[in-house]
């Protein structure tokens, strides 16, 4: 598939012009950041994982319910996704204790909550993704009551579903961030998609037996190799085999087979038809 030009290079991904009117390439670099960019440097595989953990559970979601920009994963670092207008507001769903939640409250980390916690954040590095209320993110125009519904009540359904699904693998899910953005189709329907990625970089995820992180606090705190722990939540979603990446070499023969049998899931999966879907708004 033919590139054309950059349109955005954030930390973690580049997006580029994609080859039909309505679309972007998402690519996946192995950059991993930590502490707003203060932390930085490149894991060699960390971009491939991510690719293929995240297209697996935008399909899933998918499947659920849950409309996302997500169509269909290019190569091994490449997703084709559709383009959206992103709206500025991060949602943190958090289910432990853990991160921020410890140091802004005092609170012991590992603490299960008697009920998920969503958090708002407005999505600005420079800013450092301050934390923000409600009231900020309609008052302002960033989302309007109507859409901020939408994205909260998407954000329970994700949430219940992917930590039944990484319970079922002996993983916790312990929070994760995730971002939102509006496509209108030719009838002028507004819809409010699931965007970005899901992956260990926007996820805390932990052994539900040993409590290891498999996630960037690996990076972030010095825990242990990153590609490891990515790998381990890869293999146990069954998206990779043992070994799959070795000292930042992959096994390219295997991946474009696995990349094969992805694509054909999805494409028996489609349910992302944007007419077959009531809109969110008209």
């Amino acid at each position: 598939m033919a590139r054309n030009r950059k349109i955005y290079e954030g930390k973690a991904k580049i997006l580029f012009e994609g080859p039909d009117p309505g679309t972007i390439i998402q690519h996946f670099k192995d950059d991993v950041t930590a502490f707003n960019g203060e932390k930085r440097t490149a894991v060699a595989g960390k971009g491939i994982l991510n690719n293929r953990i995240s297209a697996h559970l935008m399909t899933q979601l998918e499947i659920m319910g849950i409309p996302t920009h997500f169509i269909r994963q290019i190569n091994m670092r490449e997703q084709l996704v559709r383009r959206m207008e992103i709206i500025p507001v991060q949602l943190v769903v958090r289910n432990v204790v853990a991160g921020s939640l410890v140091t802004r409250l005092g609170l012991k980390e590992g603490m299960i909550l008697s009920r998920p916690i969503v958090e708002y954040y407005y999505k600005d590095d420079k800013l450092g993704n301050p934390m923000v209320s409600e009231d900020h993110i309609v008052s302002l125009g960033w989302a309007d009551p109507l859409e901020l519904e939408e994205m909260v009540q998407m954000a329970w359904r994700i949430n219940d579903f992917l930590s039944g699904l990484f319970t079922g693998i002996g993983l916790r899910l312990v929070d994760f961030r995730l971002e939102f953005g509006r496509l209108w189709d030719e009838d002028g329907n507004l819809y409010v998609l699931l965007a970005d990625e899901i992956s260990p970089d926007s996820c805390r995820i932990w052994d539900l037996k040993s409590k290891e992180r498999l996630d960037k606090d690996r990076f972030r705190f010095d825990l242990g190799d990153l590609i490891e722990g990515y790998q381990k939540v890869a293999e146990k979603l069954g998206l990779v085999p043992e070994g799959f990446i070795r000292g930042g070499n992959v096994n390219e023969q295997l991946a474009a087979s696995l990349e094969e049998i992805e694509n054909e899931l999805s494409r028996e999966r489609r349910t992302r038809g944007i007419g077959k879907q009531k809109p969110r708004f008209s």
